[in-house]
């Protein structure tokens, strides 16, 4: 049977859907209802905008319909969109009021202008459809490794083709030093996923650290069936990485997994990242075992860890302590980044200087404090003593038992130790007074004498002062730059040198609140942990299994 003309017309139209579904990945739903906008707005053209029309195409036959819809109203307000009843009736005898009537008009004849505008709804409607799949699509890869094409550099961001989506390189997510031409396959990590005016932005990286941990993933077959976990991970791009691992499997070698046989695995992670240096440490819970870790391959002599500040000091021996720096201060750096702590290297050498100079200055304090010669001084020092108060309220028998030290030289030393305390106590006591500090923010739990005084001249006088405090502005902070080359910069707080963690300020602040009645005592109080409890003595006494006497029956 031969096709007619109007019959050729709707298989073109179907054709054309299916095309352009196809090229652009689309669904073929919304490529026909662009072509159904598109004939909309040229009939508006032609016949009004001020009219409802609206077209249908039948997704199966390409069959077109075009009408006018008109609502059937009391009184018409609006000629050209409404109808009367009695008019609606003569139409359809079954019509009433707020009903839609469908006035169909013939077909459209396309001229050039109508064609072109509707070409552009079209190609409009196509394009946002077409982003929001992209935008659909790669939303969820974020934190996933692409594979892609250079199709331009510019500026030195280099644009990717990924095939149905283009991304971007920005010059400092890009491997320093690193050449890419048209044409090169890349590989990259999907960071960020943006919807945009102009479509969705696809942000790619190759210089973070989870580029380098998705890579292990790939190249470690453990990692990825999650018997080797990835616990941190720091880099220098282009030059130098440190990564931590740990097993789950007691028979498995993190480490060995890692690394591969002959080093092959590594060694594929090296080459991706353009000859980047690779140390692969075994993770540690214990800090300190860690940083020592993270150091290699620097030897390490001792540690000393300051919870409170999140600091550790490392000794190292002289020969050791450009290795333990690294050229630039790059391998104490990636340590720290990989360990979480700022790590201060000390040689030997300086290390002892130090505690010599923290001797002579101990020594001294007690000379002043207790009006002592320094032979008694320096044994104090030595017994371990460090501050006038340790003296103080140490038992008698331990200065007794020091050597030398009889129990009246003993207790004549405790003697002027509490006086000189008791002193220092009465001047400062004075001294926050005359600041102005009121009585009641003595009453804070942990707030000492010495600590009012601070307060004073910080202009903390009252419990609502120190209650509105926030445990940074006790104890300080540290502000880490965005710039990976730039050291952290410590803040300091206003009981900076009075040893208080975070803890403790946050216990102060909670108190002077309570005391300055913004909360009552009771919000302090931690709920039990449901299930634990000790049995009281009567408990289980009549459970049979428990040996108990089992309870008579009523």
């Amino acid at each position: 049977m031969a096709i007619t003309g109007v019959s050729a017309n709707r298989l073109e139209l179907l054709q054309i859907a299916d095309a352009v579904a196809r090229e652009k990945t689309i669904d073929r739903k919304i490529v026909i209802e662009a072509m159904e906008d598109a004939i909309q707005k040229a009939a508006k053209s032609r016949y009004g905008a001020e009219n409802d029309i609206r077209c249908e195409i039948d997704p199966r036959t390409g069959e077109t319909k075009l009408a006018r819809v008109l609502a059937v109203v009391e009184e018409i307000e609006n000629e050209p969109t409404q109808i009367t009843l009695a008019d609606a009736q003569k139409r359809n005898p079954d019509a009433k009021i707020g009903d839609l009537i469908a006035e169909h008009l013939p077909p459209l004849e396309f001229g050039r202008v109508a064609a072109q505008n509707a070409k552009q709804v079209i190609v409009q409607k196509v394009r946002e459809a077409e982003r929001d799949r992209q935008f659909g699509e790669y939303k969820d890869r974020v934190a996933e490794i692409i594979n892609g094409t250079v199709k331009r550099v510019e500026y030195g961001n280099v644009i990717v083709d990924l095939g149905r989506a283009e991304g971007i390189i920005r010059r400092d997510e890009m491997i320093p030093r690193e050449n890419v031409r048209l044409g090169d396959r890349i590989r990259a990590f999907i960071y960020d996923v943006r919807r945009e005016q102009r479509g969705p932005q696809i942000f790619l990286s190759r210089a973070r650290p989870e580029f380098m941990s998705k890579l292990f993933a790939q190249e470690v077959p453990e990692i990825y069936d999650g018997v080797v976990e990835i616990k941190s991970v720091a880099r220098d791009p282009g030059s130098r990485a440190k990564i931590a691992v740990i097993s789950k499997d007691s028979s498995i070698d993190p480490v060995g997994a890692c690394v591969g046989m002959r080093g092959a695995r590594v060694q594929a992670v090296v080459n991706e990242l353009q000859g980047e240096k690779v140390d692969i440490i075994q993770w540690n819970p214990d800090a300190a075992s860690f940083i020592v870790n993270a150091l290699a391959p620097a030897e390490v002599t001792k540690v000393v860890l300051d919870e409170d500040s999140n600091r550790i000091e490392v000794v190292v021996p002289e020969s050791q302590l450009s290795l333990a720096i690294g050229r630039r201060g790059q391998n104490v750096r990636l340590a720290s980044q990989l360990t979480g702590w700022d790590i201060d290297i000390l040689t030997e050498t300086e290390e002892s200087e130090r505690r010599q100079k923290d001797f002579g200055e101990r020594s001294q304090a007690f000379m002043d404090a207790l009006d002592v010669d320094e032979v008694i001084a320096q044994l104090l020092v030595t017994e371990g003593f460090a501050t006038v108060d340790e003296v103080a309220y140490v038992d008698i028998d331990e200065i007794s038992q020091i050597e030398g030290f009889t129990e009246e030289t003993a207790t004549e030393i405790q003697a002027r130790a509490r006086e000189y305390l008791e002193r220092i106590e009465g001047e400062r006591d004075s001294k926050r007074r005359e600041l102005g500090v009121h009585d009641d923010l003595a009453k804070v739990a942990g707030v000492t004498t010495a600590m009012l005084v601070v307060f004073g001249e910080k202009e903390i006088k009252t419990v609502e002062d120190l209650a509105d405090c926030a445990t940074d502005d006790l104890v300080g902070w540290i502000e880490k730059k965005k710039d990976k080359d730039s050291e952290p910069v410590r803040h300091k707080g206003v009981l900076d040198g009075f040893e208080v963690g975070r803890k403790e300020a946050e216990d102060m602040i909670m108190s002077a609140r309570v005391l300055a009645g913004w909360i009552s005592a009771g919000d302090l109080v931690q709920p039990e942990p449901e299930g634990e409890f000790d049995a009281g003595p009567d408990e289980g006494a009549n459970d049979p299994e428990s040996g108990g006497t089992p309870a008579a029956p009523n």
